[in-house]
């Protein structure tokens, strides 16, 4: 029965008069979020360069333990 109704869906959703109908209404939602995920990639890119930059600065201060010694 699940897969019969997910079958009837399918088909359902691939006929061309419904395809016209939520084609308007994605492009929409999609040109509505686009500068969000623009922001989003923007936010992950600048955390992982914060994050090589502490990784660099970490490795830096562990090889001379002379500069980690000093600090406490």
């Amino acid at each position: 029965m699940k897969d019969s109704l997910m079958k009837q869906c399918l088909e359902i959703l691939k006929k061309d008069d419904v395809k016209m109908l939520f084609k308007p209404i994605i492009d929409f939602i999609l040109h509505e979020i686009n500068p969000y995920i623009y922001a989003i990639i923007t936010i992950v890119f600048l955390i992982f360069i914060m994050l090589l930059a502490i990784l660099i600065i970490l490795i830096s201060m562990l090889r001379n333990k002379q500069n980690l010694y000093k600090l406490f």
